[in-house]
């Protein structure tokens, strides 16, 4: 083109993260350096927060001939983005489902955190869209793409996302100005500057470091000197296909027990290293199995000094502010045994008189201040359960389940592999605890029940997975009921 064009910008952004700021600093920014400015905003709803999208254009002002003015645009359009700047992955997934990227053209910068969706959350299985396919879409799509976790950049700077986007901006060299020139935009923005300009900084250093680390492969799942024999183990003794994901569940299970727990999950999943696709699926689901909600690992998380700085920085804790976090607690006389020795937790399930005894103090719910010394030692007092956990009667069950399971697996994976794999990704029914997974366990006995006649059928693995889709889309069961009724 000879004739001279606006540079367009469009930022999407949701509530609360400083969208509105972030448009009025690239808007002076222009305008400081030479160029007019035009800025628009369409809020929306993302089902989240608020969401907004913010359009802005500059338009080089030595290109207007005397006595007219340009004919900028109100809102983005397909084809036409110079920038496009994400405050969240799903952010990023609107921008791309809009057409907003254009490979060749568009840098997209990209903050790959999540807030999920309330239909991610609700879903009965895994709801999440799968993040992944996001930022491979996001990298097709773009001529250039600057992503990283800017969100925890931003909470270790004690400020709002916008100015560590706006680093990352500076940093991509996607707009013809200097970086002290970006700087100069905050500062006389007036509000906040000191902040504002570490939080700069520190997406600057993020981006650059991001756009070297794309020539280089990423580099494995660290495990520290604490899991370097086992690490050493999945070198040794599982194909290179596999080996991440048994170093995260490595990682997992010696933070929810130990390390022995960490060597058992290896252990299990030596008969499937010739297994393939089936290999690294169950080392996913198996590494979420054994490490089972019980109301010893929600007392640990709980207790933990990581979640009382996360709580902190989410409410932006002021040094001469005191932070009050209560948590409610409803367990049933079921949890209660379940991390009680095997013995004595069979005895009270089955005393009427000790159930009875027992449920009269978990009838209501209670509040726990874990903030406060006595509440937080009443969690504590649970977590520190953990040792005796391999001795508890939940531990018994659900390692005799596990077992089975894949016992199922390791016979399917030589005769039947489709159906070993979808055998393997029924797991995802049994989660959380109390009802949540009562109902879950359910639907997995009855899918199981069904193995034998879906063994014979060569469509056996699709049909298990259409029985597990009907299982997770409501919570009593009538939909598998109905599937299975119709076969």
């Amino acid at each position: 083109m000879t004739q001279p064009r606006a540079i367009t910008i469009a930022l999407l952004a949701m509530g609360g993260e400083g969208g509105g700021v972030l448009s009025d600093w690239l808007v002076d920014l222009g305008e400081a350096n030479g160029f007019l400015a035009q800025a628009t905003s369409v809020p929306g709803v993302a089902q989240r927060t608020g969401a907004t999208v913010y359009y802005i254009e500059l338009f080089p002002q030595s290109a207007v001939p005397a006595g007219a003015q340009p004919v900028l645009a109100l809102a983005p359009v397909p084809g036409e983005m110079d920038v496009v700047i994400a405050s969240e992955l799903m952010e990023a997934g609107r921008a791309l489902q809009r057409g907003l990227v254009t490979p060749g053209r568009t840098t997209f910068v990209v903050s790959t955190h999540r807030v999920y969706s309330m239909n991610e959350r609700t879903a009965m299985g895994d709801g999440r869209v799968d993040g992944d396919k996001l930022m491979a879409g996001a990298r097709a799509a773009a001529a250039r793409l600057v992503a990283a976790d800017f969100a925890e950049l931003a909470e270790q700077a004690g400020g709002p996302i916008s100015p560590v986007l706006f680093g990352a901006l500076a940093a991509s060299g996607a707009l013809p100005f200097a970086r002290q020139q970006f700087e100069e935009a905050i500062r006389r923005g007036g509000v906040g500057v000191k902040a504002s300009l570490k939080a700069f900084a520190a997406g600057y250093d993020a981006a650059l470091a991001e756009a070297a680390a794309q020539a280089t492969p990423a580099s494995t799942v660290p495990l520290g000197p604490r899991l370097a024999e086992l690490g050493a183990r999945i070198a040794r003794e599982f194909p290179p296909a596999a080996q991440d994901t048994l170093r995260h569940g490595v990682l997992r299970l010696a933070d929810y027990q130990d390390e022995a727990h960490a060597a058992d999950y290896l252990d299990r999943l030596l008969p499937l290293r010739a297994a393939g696709e089936v290999l690294v699926e169950a080392a996913r689901h198996l590494a979420l199995w054994m490490s089972y909600e019980d109301a010893i690992r929600v007392a640990d998380l709980k207790t933990r000094r990581t979640r009382f700085a996360r709580v902190a920085g989410e409410v932006r804790l002021r040094q001469d502010q005191l932070l009050a976090i209560n948590e409610y607690m409803h367990p049933r006389v079921e949890e209660i045994a379940d991390i009680l020795p095997a013995g004595l937790g069979r005895w009270l399930l089955a005393s009427r008189m000790a159930r009875a005894l027992v449920g009269r103090f978990t009838r209501e719910g209670k509040v726990v201040r874990t903030s406060s010394l006595g509440g937080f030692l009443q969690l504590y007092a649970i977590a520190a359960l953990r040792p005796l956990r391999r001795r508890s009667l939940r531990f018994a069950a659900e390692q005799q389940r596990i077992a089975t399971w894949l016992a199922e697996v390791q016979r399917l994976a030589a005769i039947h592999p489709d159906l070993a794999l979808e055998v393997v990704r029924a797991q995802r029914l049994v989660k959380g605890y109390g009802d949540t997974h009562a109902r879950g366990w359910r639907s997995f006995q009855r899918l199981m029940a069904e193995l034998p006649r879906l063994e014979a059928r060569a469509d056996g693995g699709r049909r298990l997975r259409e029985l597990a889709g009907a299982a997770l889309a409501d919570d009593d069961g009538a939909a598998l009921e109905r599937m299975l009724a119709s076969a």
